[in-house]
């Protein structure tokens, strides 16, 4: 099964379905030996900094229009 029929399935799933889809799919690949432990461990530092500092983001938006912005031959969306 190609990755292109996985997403498509996957989008079709409802919302609470594909949130649990991500965390169990980003769990993986954290608990997975693939990742470099560097890698890893910013993983979990930026984590724990976002828990510590819920209210310190940028949003989609915000960073939509950055790469537009920065890259307006690459399409984003």
């Amino acid at each position: 099964m190609s990755s292109e029929t996985i997403l498509k399935e996957a989008r079709a799933l409802p919302f609470a379905e594909q949130v649990e889809l991500c965390r169990s799919l980003w769990d993986d690949i954290v608990s997975s030996d693939k990742l470099p432990t560097g890698e890893v461990e910013l993983i979990r530092r930026r984590l724990q900094d976002h828990l510590d500092n819920p209210d310190n983001v940028v949003s989609w938006e915000e960073v939509k229009a950055k790469l537009d912005a920065k890259y307006p031959a690459c399409p984003t969306n």
